[in-house]
């Protein structure tokens, strides 16, 4: 069987560019999805050839139509099946003995539906396997390509949206109407327009691939419900950026599901699946949006306007108040107000009345006029120290609003570096900003979302000229230890690790915790912390308990043989007093770490985006604080270094308040080898390390508390 991804990408061209196309099971009842797709191809001016195929029919629509697909004379590029879900798969099949290979399913009626329509789709997938077939959905609205060249409109979608460079892809169909509604009123326009479905064979990561490579296509859009494949997602938006530098922005819904109350580890309570979204999108550089506005925000500062060099903006205002917002709301966003160079000064001072202001923010004054702005837009933009431009505009009733846009809109074009503009209001700038859509000037309404959206674009920016990160070699790991330990409590049934077994674990992969051994009696006990030396923490070991101090299960600071034989009978006797039905294994003797700062480091095994690595701030604290950081393993060093700096708790280890600095360096190393650890094991469905003790730098760290749950 060939690469399915190879194929699609071949007949990907043929969906988006046919020069014919069989509307398989066209009907002539208007409200109905047959007609109303033959409709949209029709009214869209399909720039091919339309072969209408329907039982019955001779003619519809003034062209001629056939009784199968196998009827149609002519060759045929992209077939696109409306007949209903219980007869579609034996129109694919026609398709296949056609020799189509390029289709699109609208019917509905498969997995969405339950057992019988899993059963359908499946039927699908394999006659298209069988005759190297492509297709889009089933259960979508189909796709729209508004190139000139072609004008197809495959979709039921009321209208055929503006061409333009954005190009979008939707999980869901019935969002798909109302974003090219919301498009429509914005005067924004799309290259490409794709509804996928069910997704059943080409998936998002299939026509993200065949968007990277498009030309009419500057940035990606993609509304998802579910993420099938995360690492592949992951990938495919690395792959986007490095290769075109197009962004790949992302609306994930359920943001507020919530994860398993009753979970087992710290990770696995912190390390929500949404939090594991927003880390691995971040982590990919894919721009996480919160809603349909925020991402045309930001698509249409990529669409219209370059990629910002830097954050040095200047604004241009003719209000003070604006001004204010504005500059408070560029500080929030972590942009900084561009400082003018003497020509600069000079020259607004020529052009500018003597009560405007002639630092940033320019206030232009409320009686300003078309040239007044222009004098101050040509000013900024060639000064050096400005990287960015926002142009702010209140109704006053000495303000030729039209005037001033066509001005915004000519220094757009005249300049290499972006030009937003925020028109305040509705009514009286309604034609201004006509004038701007229409000239492709990003246009928000608000400054604090031009602000958002230009600290977005520079976000971006930086990620295109920042090298990712080389994979960082690992030394002194033994991987076949670290697989016995857990193929033996595999074959015992085992759910989760002794920690002596966890430690041991850690250590086969070089991840330092104290010396310590399993203790089977108080002689025993005794003789190990004199060995390993004083002072030692006794823990109690049982398969059949996990959180050990519940039950009175730990002991710290003994400090002697004979504390230490007392300990191991009363931490045996607090256990049978509270769990008497317990197997007991031996209790754990295990030097004691000098004092350090606790933080936590953990992994868990996300269905989607497979193993990820936690770090936070440890101890008692960890969810109280709820200060941590995630990554999607394996892990670059580079990687690894930012998750330390990027929770609260780097404050504490990098000399909070003149203290010594503990050992990152040794963290960093550690979260590298938990790294290894989570992608050689699979089997491991969560992990802490909680605490770690980090010492004064060059010190290391100690792992003191391990948790090691498996895949039952």
């Amino acid at each position: 069987m060939p690469d399915r991804s190879a194929l699609h990408q071949a007949n990907l061209d043929k969906i988006f560019t046919p020069r014919s196309v069989a509307i398989i099971g066209a009907n002539t009842k208007k409200g109905t999805v047959p007609f109303d797709i033959l409709y949209s191809i029709l009214s869209g001016e399909f720039n091919g050839l339309i072969l209408p195929v329907s039982p019955g029919k001779q003619h519809i629509a003034g062209i001629k139509a056939y009784k199968y697909v196998v009827d149609i004379e002519d060759p045929v590029d992209l077939g696109v099946i409306v007949f209903p879900s219980t007869v579609a798969h034996m129109a694919l099949e026609q398709c296949g003995q056609k020799g189509i290979k390029s289709v699109i399913i609208i019917s509905a009626g498969f997995r969405e539906v339950g057992e019988k329509g899993i059963e359908r789709e499946k039927q699908l997938l394999e006659i298209a396997q069988k005759y190297d077939i492509s297709f889009i959905g089933p259960n979508c609205l189909g796709l729209i390509n508004t190139d000139p060249k072609v004008r197809l409109n495959a979709s039921f979608a009321r209208q055929m949206p503006a061409a333009g460079n954005i190009g979008f892809l939707s999980q869901s169909g019935a969002l798909c109407t109302a974003v090219l509604d919301f498009a429509q009123a914005k005067g924004i326009g799309f290259s490409k327009f794709v509804s996928f479905g069910n997704k059943a064979d080409i998936s998002e990561i299939d026509l993200l691939y065949y968007l990277m490579r498009d030309e009419a296509t500057k940035a990606i859009l993609l509304y998802l419900e579910e993420v099938s494949d995360g690492r592949a997602l992951m990938q495919a938006a690395r792959d986007i950026r490095e290769q075109s530098g197009k962004p790949l922005l992302i609306i994930k819904s359920g943001r507020t599901q919530e994860g398993a109350s009753a979970a087992a580890s710290h990770t696995g309570s912190l390390a929500g699946s949404d939090d594991i979204c927003d880390a691995a999108f971040e982590q990919a550089g894919i721009l996480r949006c919160d809603n349909i506005e925020q991402m045309f925000h930001i698509a249409t500062a990529f669409a219209y306007a370059p990629i910002p060099e830097s954050k040095r903006v200047a604004i241009i205002t003719n209000a003070g108040g604006p001004g204010v917002l504005t500059t408070d709301a560029v500080v929030r966003q972590g942009l900084q107000l561009a400082r003018f160079s003497e020509a600069t000064t000079k020259v607004l001072k020529k052009a500018l009345p003597n009560t405007a202001n002639l630092h940033n923010p320019v206030d232009v004054i409320g009686d300003a006029t078309a040239d007044r702005y222009e004098a101050a837009m040509e000013a900024a933009l060639q000064d050096e120290n400005v990287d960015g431009l926002f142009v702010i505009l209140t109704p006053q009733s000495m303000t030729d609003i039209d005037a001033i846009a066509h001005q915004v809109a000519a220094a757009s074009k005249k300049y290499r570096k972006p030009v937003y503009a925020s028109f305040m209001g509705e009514t009286d700038v309604a034609s201004g900003v006509r004038i701007l859509q229409q000239n492709q000037v990003p246009h928000y309404t608000l400054p604090e979302s031009m602000a958002k959206t230009f600290a977005a674009a520079c976000r971006f920016g930086e990620l295109l000229r920042k090298s990712p990160g080389e994979p960082t070699p690992i030394t002194g790991m033994d991987v076949s230890k670290a697989k016995a330990i857990l193929q033996g409590a595999k074959e015992r049934e085992k759910t989760y690790l002794q920690e002596f077994e966890a430690v041991e674990v850690l250590n086969a992969y070089g991840i330092p915790a104290p010396k310590g051994a399993l203790a089977t009696s108080p002689e025993e006990a005794a003789r190990i912390a004199k060995t390993i030396g004083f002072p030692v923490v006794l823990k109690i070991q049982s398969d059949d308990i996990l959180h050990k101090v519940d039950v009175g299960g730990v002991q710290m600071n003994i400090q002697s043989e004979a504390e230490a034989r007392a300990t191991y009978e009363s931490i045996l006797s607090n256990v049978r007093e509270r769990q008497p039905e317990v197997e007991i294994q031996g209790v754990y003797v295990v030097r004691q770490v000098p004092p350090g700062e606790e933080v936590i480091l953990g992994l868990k095994q996300d269905p989607s985006f497979g193993p990820v690595i936690l770090f936070g701030l440890g101890g008692i604290f960890t969810e109280i604080y709820n200060d941590f950081s995630l990554r999607v393993a394996p892990l670059t060093k580079k990687e690894a270094l930012e998750m330390v700096r990027q929770a609260r708790a780097y404050t504490i280890l990098a000399s909070a308040r003149g203290r010594q600095p503990k050992d990152v360096n040794s963290i960093v190393d550690a979260l590298l080898r938990l790294s290894q650890l989570a992608m050689a094991h699979p089997g491991i469905r969560e992990l802490d390390i909680n605490p770690l003790i980090v010492l004064d730098e060059g010190a290391g760290c100690f792992a003191v508390d391990v948790k090691i749950l498996l895949n039952q």
